[in-house]
């Protein structure tokens, strides 16, 4: 446990340029260097935490401690990746109270929020070629996209992924959206199971592309119970005024919902506890995310200090818990049985019409908060345009990125007293 911990502590230290990064730096560590698992299982790792609910690379390398020291493996590799990022941000959201007022403080902010607009931007970009590739998913993007810039709650979100489920069942299975490919695919699929098999025999915990015994289903079964029974009651204590328990709820169904991971759960907090605190505040949470390594779900901690000022640390602590529970909650419910199942055509339809839905939940939070409240002037345009060169034409280091707006930020605000 103890390997476990210290190997995704010390990536948690570094790792820096969100979820795609990650899988990067875990494939580089885990497969190349260490040889925990090979190139196989962790690209079965990676399509997983695609089609699962929650934080992507905190799911992978969830499965990868689950994969490495079962149970407790995975809750070691999840608090060593998480801890460095939520020690920042917990600090960020208690300190940074006190620097409020001065002009550096308030310029390194605005600079950090320019650089969201091009990050977010980058990443509504990515996930349009990703999910996005043909007319009913485009289609299905625009409306999910206007339908939440018409009616910003969390009620009209779930509405919309609900929705995009459905349709895509019935519209967008593999032999509606390309019939000629999937009859071909599914003929060499046939083929390929015919005549390859695949043994790891030093892996017992690699248990994935094993059959499916009455123990593991029965197992899977009790997780879906436990992450169904604690969504209902999450429910429930959104009745309640009692801070902690609406806190947990409100996370918990923001990481129950968020498909894609990484930036896609802005939307859904901004609609639920953005709700609660003041915008700015939020956005400056946001934006210090970007800033930090590790994955984007910390965001919970600087959110959950900053709603529970009279004992942030227990706010910091039950949000980020409540926001990561239901996505590894899924993962070990369909650890085993995941292949199984996305072999069903009117599931990947689902999955097909929530990711592009989903591409519309992001492309709407990039155009209000994160635009509307970060763009003020013909400078603050020419800055992102600078950035979002300086990103994907130079392939800018992330770290180069973040000090590049950070200077810019402090600099302008710092500019009127020095002339």
């Amino acid at each position: 446990m103890w390997l476990i911990f210290h190997q995704f502590f010390v990536l948690g230290l570094v790792s820096f340029g969100g979820p795609a990064a990650h899988i990067g730096y875990f494939k580089k560590r885990f497969v190349d260097e260490l040889h925990w698992l090979d190139a196989h299982h962790y690209s079965s790792f990676v399509a997983l935490s695609q089609v699962v609910p929650g934080p992507g690379s905190s799911q992978v390398g969830f499965a990868i401690g689950y994969h490495k020291g079962g149970l407790l493996g995975a809750l070691s590799a999840f608090v060593g990746f998480t801890l460095p990022s939520f020690v920042l941000m917990y600090f960020l959201a208690v300190g940074s109270v006190h620097w409020l007022d001065m002009p550096w403080f308030t310029g390194l902010i605005h600079g950090l929020k320019l650089m969201a607009v091009v990050v977010v931007f980058d990443a509504v970009i990515t996930m349009l070629r990703q999910f996005c590739r043909h007319l009913r998913t485009q289609v299905l993007m625009m409306l999910a996209a206007v339908i939440t810039l018409w009616s910003v709650t969390l009620w009209s979100q779930l509405a919309v992924l609900i929705a995009a489920a459905f349709v895509g069942r019935l519209w967008l299975t593999p032999e509606a959206v390309e019939p000629s490919t999937f009859k071909v695919a599914k003929s060499s699929a046939k083929k390929t199971k015919q005549s390859s098999s695949v043994s790891d025999e030093t892996s017992s915990n690699l248990v994935e592309n094993t059959p499916n015994s009455p123990s593991q289903l029965k197992l899977s079964l009790r997780w879906l119970i436990v992450f169904g029974l604690l969504f209902i009651v999450t429910l429930l204590l959104l009745q309640f005024s009692q801070p902690l328990s609406r806190l947990f709820a409100q996370f918990y169904q923001a990481g129950a919902l968020v498909f894609g991971g990484g930036h896609v759960v802005l939307p859904l907090l901004e609609m639920s506890v953005g709700q609660s605190m003041d915008s700015e505040r939020f956005l400056t949470g946001y934006a210090m995310a970007q800033a930090v390594p590790g994955p984007m779900f910390s965001l919970a901690a600087f959110l959950g200090a900053e709603l529970v000022q009279d004992a942030p640390l227990v706010g910091a602590l039950i949000a980020t818990m409540g926001i990561f529970l239901p996505g590894f909650l899924l993962v070990l419910t369909v650890f085993h049985h995941w292949q199984l199942v996305m072999s069903h055509p009117s599931l990947r339809g689902a999955i097909s019409g929530v990711n592009a839905a989903v591409v519309g939940l992001l492309l709407a939070a990039l155009i209000s908060p994160v635009i509307s409240s970060a763009m003020n002037s013909l400078v603050d345009l020419l800055l992102v345009l600078v950035g979002w060169v300086l990103l994907k034409q130079l392939r800018l280091n992330i770290l180069w990125l973040l000090l590049f707006f950070s200077v810019c930020g402090v600099g302008l605000s710092l500019l009127p007293n020095l002339l």
